[in-house]
């Protein structure tokens, strides 16, 4: 395969067979398989059984590759939450954990049940003439139900950025994001102190969440599976990708599914006409709420930005990507200031 990021290591169908046996037997046949393109952080295969059953095998990255801060233990996170999102949230489809196991010679690794179906990003890639709203209805219903999940701290679990207070997670998920920015020598458009004043100035608002739910946070269009349903119309059939999942406000995984737009400027998107039907409280987006979700895209954009090295990109490789970028925290930068 050709590796994308340097977090991605290259595989051939020998490495996906000693690991597919390394998880269920040294007599598991796999008749075949081949890369899954999409992400930048591990390397994913998808593979077929001799027993008929499609699995994804995503493989972490080396030991001692350069991570931001809240990478750390990826693997181990992603086959933690899909477990907890069967016992907790069990309408909520996402892949069963088969195995989660390690080896000197290829670290850790993951392997997952394949669910059916194409994700948003590759409808929308292909040019199909179909209406999503329907799969983004149940993308916000599904968001509800993993919502009503409440953890014992705010934050990422392990070692990573976490408090008792949203405010106190919140604010260490932006320094770690900061700090590696620094050490990567990533150059933002705006100052450390100025972000971190800014989030002082609407800590109020990040006071008001009192409740440490679950959260997918990554459930842009590639994540976010879709099949047909008897009627025709698109339905959802997996959230994948759960890495990156925290507790905290529910706010914050109403940013991905709208990448680069302002939910709240859009009151009657299929997405929370999902969410407000099936959520266990009211979805109530009044002036606190809307300068908690400017706060949480600062936070998203930044990351995109922070993580271009770490993926091989920079802002000469990547020119548009750098610019929307920073042209997007200009635009939250400002109007959490007139706020």
């Amino acid at each position: 395969m050709t590796v994308a990021s340097p977090t991605q290591r290259p595989l051939t169908m020998d490495d996906v067979t000693y690991l597919v046996r390394a998880s269920f037997g040294p007599h598991t046949r796999v008749r075949d398989g081949g890369p899954l393109t999409g992400g930048g952080y591990a390397t994913v295969w998808w593979a077929l059984l001799d027993d008929d059953r499609r699995v994804v095998l995503k493989l972490a990255p080396p030991a001692g590759t350069r991570l931001l801060r809240y990478e750390r233990g990826l693997c181990t996170a992603e086959a933690r939450y899909f477990r907890l999102v069967t016992e907790r949230a069990p309408g909520v489809p996402v892949p069963p954990v088969l195995h989660h196991g390690a080896d000197p010679a290829y670290g850790e690794w993951l392997v997952t049940g394949m669910l059916p179906g194409r994700s948003l990003r590759q409808l929308a890639e292909a040019g199909a003439a179909v209406d999503d709203g329907s799969a983004r209805y149940d993308l916000g219903a599904a968001l509800a139900a993993l919502h009503r999940v409440t953890g014992d701290r705010f934050g990422y679990d392990g070692d990573r950025a976490s408090g008792a207070t949203w405010r106190a997670a919140f604010t260490g998920m932006l320094d770690a994001l900061l700090a590696d920015a620094a050490d990567w020598d990533v150059r933002l458009p705006v100052t450390p102190d100025r972000l971190r004043a800014l989030v002082g100035r609407h800590a109020g608002a990040l006071d008001e969440v009192r409740r440490p739910a679950l959260l997918h946070f990554d459930c842009w269009d590639g994540n976010v599976l879709t099949v047909p349903g008897p009627d025709g119309r698109l339905q959802l059939s997996g959230l994948v990708d759960g890495e990156r999942f925290l507790h905290g406000d529910p706010l914050l995984d109403l940013v991905s599914p709208l990448l680069y737009r302002r939910i709240e400027d859009e009151p009657e998107h299929p997405l929370l006409r999902g969410y407000r039907a099936a959520a266990a409280e009211p979805l109530v987006l009044d002036a606190a709420a809307r300068r908690r979700l400017g706060l949480y895209r600062l936070h998203l954009y930044l990351l995109m930005t922070v993580e271009m090295p770490s993926r091989g990109m920079t802002a000469r490789s990547h020119p548009g990507r750098h610019a929307r970028l920073a042209a997007l925290l200009d635009e939250e930068i400002a109007a959490l200031v007139r706020d």
